[in-house]
């Protein structure tokens, strides 16, 4: 196996896993302290990218169309938690289910009337376009490099946040026994509140990161929900650290399953037909992790803390 080429699969893993751990963070806080079914998570994602993508060219900066693209993302996701989800608090999950396929639905036809149907490509400045050359065979993309910066910087912040200071504390608190916490005196409205907005704006950040890749388009939140959703199935609802490590093992199975499992397989079957059930098989690997570890540990790998 080419080390070079190995090496170029496990930074892509690296990068998708962060993405995924953005997306499955706001996810995972509002599932697990709020016990609320938020499939338009996805609709927040799309909506951050093609906020960013319109302020790019307004602002002519990439970097500071994301600074300024993150509160209105993290409003965006207020006014959901404000006028939509704490409706349904005190409802059942499938009425969740119910009416946030109905926003997904809204937020669409919304994006589309604001930017109309077509992807918006964002242009990078001329200093991430490059590439950095860290050996003759092995040359990285800098904003590669960049989100994955990104990603880890987001994730360590999160963590200093849920686990040093008070808001963290009551976010903790939440999780473990929101009906005890309210008990206390803690303003569940306004936790919930701050919660709901920050998952908006940490799946905003994860669109805006990958919109200089794909570009900003519409449904583009749909695919990487449902990944989302395994891993914080994976990882444990409502747990931050499983949902890092679930991320990081999913996006590392994913991305070196699409690379390596056609050369293994060929290793034992004809080429084509290594080629024909490689992709297949790589996309089913991630619901069979999740159907072990459901088989094995129903509350996922890292269930947080419940009393």
């Amino acid at each position: 196996m080419d080390a070079a080429l190995f090496i170029m699969q496990v930074l892509n893993g690296l990068q998708l896993g962060l993405l995924l751990f953005l997306v499955a963070s706001g996810l995972t806080l509002v599932f697990g302290i709020m016990d609320f079914v938020n499939l338009a998570h996805a609709s927040l994602y799309m909506v951050g990218a093609m906020i960013c993508a319109s302020v790019t060219f307004v602002v002519d900066s990439f970097l500071w169309a994301i600074v300024i693209a993150l509160p209105l993302t993290a409003l965006v996701g207020w006014a959901v938690e404000r006028f939509v989800a704490r409706k349904l608090y005190a409802r059942d999950h499938l009425d969740q289910v119910l009416a946030t396929f109905g926003l997904i639905l809204v937020l669409g036809t919304s994006a589309h009337l604001i930017w109309g149907p077509q992807g918006i490509a964002v242009p990078l400045p001329e200093w991430l376009r490059g590439q950095v050359t860290l050996s003759e065979t092995l040359v990285l993309p800098r904003y590669r490099l960049l989100i994955i910066g990104a990603g880890l910087s987001a994730a360590a912040g999160l963590f200093w946040l849920v686990n040093y200071t008070r808001l963290g504390m009551l976010i903790r608190a939440g999780a473990s026994n929101r009906r005890m916490a309210s008990a206390l005196g803690v303003n569940i409205e306004f936790l919930f509140s701050v919660v709901f907005a920050l998952g908006a704006a940490l799946a905003g950040l994860a669109g805006m990161l990958i919109t200089p890749i794909t570009e900003a388009s519409l449904g583009m939140g749909n695919s990487i929900i449902i990944t989302a959703f395994v891993v914080i199935i994976v990882g444990g609802i409502g747990s931050m650290k499983g949902a890092f490590i679930a991320a990081m093992l999913i996006g590392m199975i994913d991305t070196l399953g699409r690379a390596f499992l056609d050369g293994f397989f060929a290793l034992f079957m004809s080429l084509e037909a290594a080629e024909n059930s490689a992709p297949a098989v790589s996309a089913m690997l991630l619901y069979i992790i999740m159907a072990v570890v459901l088989a094995f540990k129903p509350a996922g790998l890292f269930p947080p803390k419940v009393r």
